[in-house]
């Protein structure tokens, strides 16, 4: 049984508890943010100074999980200097070739959000690729017997609730512009596929069939959602319009199939099945069209794949014991182990993955970088989560 499909068995079998409006922090012991060293050679050495308190914390935070290694001002290749006094000045000198390459005066906003702006900045400068540090985060957060939808800023920060439901709330997934999320809760007794408007708090049901629908995947173009529905007696890959019309079924396997996730050019969908047996990897037309698996050497089991926005990766949960990490090339391949933990989400820039990591008894999000296998648990994240969707 894949994770998804024995999550949402526990779903609806759990009895729940309703509390007051959640609160992650409430109640939770503070944690020390734990850093996992990974391969140091593929490190950009840069040093920063002039900077203090928590714009100097968010500064060296976004800057190491996004494959920078904090040196001395002597041995690094980039010299980022600045201040944040009231504001956050910064500028930022390539040390072999003497030349200042970025300087710049945040205004606006917290100092907090001025830093993550200047360290998306440095990583844009540098590497060429996006920096995710303003970046949102949708994840599930369990209170008291709750699993309610959180947002969150991607390093676990600003967390508030997105739904209230009182009952079990799963599979969140965003829309293309970061204001809409979709996912499946339990509010009308049975497992129904919702769109969430952010700003207005508008929601439309996109799926309520007989049966149970679940795991929406919205289309990087934003036009179609994929799904799972058990309308026809198992669960089978459709795909409909954004709004829920015009729904179409595009597996017809007497097997289960979960997880489903779109390519870049919103023309083909990654959908684990059990037509084979062990759940796998494969890949479908959204026109519709013969299913095609994706090879994955080295791993038996897989579940909860994801896209990597520049289209070259398919993340996902290899079901060993315990769960790992992995990522193969998107044509199918070699797979390549990650570390432990499931739930794997990408980052924008393609190199960045957020992921359900356990600590003791609970489940934790933890940041992976996968060019360098570096892990960063940041402090805000406390509480039970899992689920993880970043915003692409």
């Amino acid at each position: 049984m894949t994770f998804h499909n024995a999550f949402l068995l526990t779903c609806l079998t759990s009895s729940f508890v309703l509390v007051p409006p959640l609160s992650l922090a409430a109640q939770e012991p503070a944690r020390i943010e734990i850093e996992k060293e990974g391969d140091r050679s593929k490190l950009i050495p840069i040093s920063l100074s002039g900077f203090s308190g928590e714009v100097q914390d968010v500064l060296r935070s976004d800057l190491w999980i996004q494959g920078f290694d904090i040196v001395a001002a002597d041995i690094a290749q980039f010299n980022v200097t600045g201040s944040n006094a009231g504001v956050v000045e910064g500028r930022v000198l390539d040390r072999i070739r003497k030349t200042q390459i970025l300087g710049n005066r945040y205004q606006g906003g917290s100092l907090r959000s001025q830093a993550h702006a200047f360290a998306d900045d440095i990583v844009q400068k540098i590497t060429g690729k996006p920096g995710v540090s303003r970046t949102k985060i949708a994840f599930i957060g369990e209170n008291g017997g709750r699993r309610e939808i959180f947002v969150s800023d991607y390093d676990g920060a600003n967390a508030h609730a997105a739904t209230q439901d009182n009952v079990d709330v799963v599979t969140p997934a965003w829309g293309p512009d970061a204001r809409k999320l979709f996912y499946a809760s339990r509010k009308s007794g049975y497992l129904d596929i919702y769109s969430h408007d952010l700003i207005s708090g508008a929601r439309i049901v996109i799926a309520k069939y007989p049966g149970s629908n679940f795991s929406p995947s919205v289309s990087p173009d934003g036009r179609r959602v994929a799904m799972i529905i058990s309308k026809d007696g198992n669960p089978e890959l459709y795909v409909c319009n954004a709004d829920g019309t015009n729904p179409k079924r595009l597996t017809q396997t007497a097997a289960d199939e979960s997880s489903p996730c779109w390519s870049p050019d919103s023309e083909t969908v990654c959908v684990v099945s059990r037509m084979g047996g062990a759940p796998a990897l494969y890949k479908v037309a959204a026109s519709g069209g013969p299913m095609a698996r994706i090879r994955t050497a080295g791993v038996g089991s897989v579940t909860e794949p994801d896209w990597s926005p520049d289209g070259k990766w398919i993340a996902f949960t290899a079901l060993t014991r315990p769960f790992q990490v992995c990522r193969v090339p998107s044509q199918g391949g070699t797979v390549e182990v990650l570390g432990g933990g499931e739930d794997p989400s990408w980052g924008p820039n393609s190199r960045t993955i957020i992921f359900t990591a356990r600590s003791g008894n609970r489940r934790v999000l933890s940041l992976l970088d996968a060019d360098t296998k570096r892990v960063k648990t940041p402090s805000q994240y406390s509480g039970s989560r899992s689920q993880p969707s970043w915003a692409k």
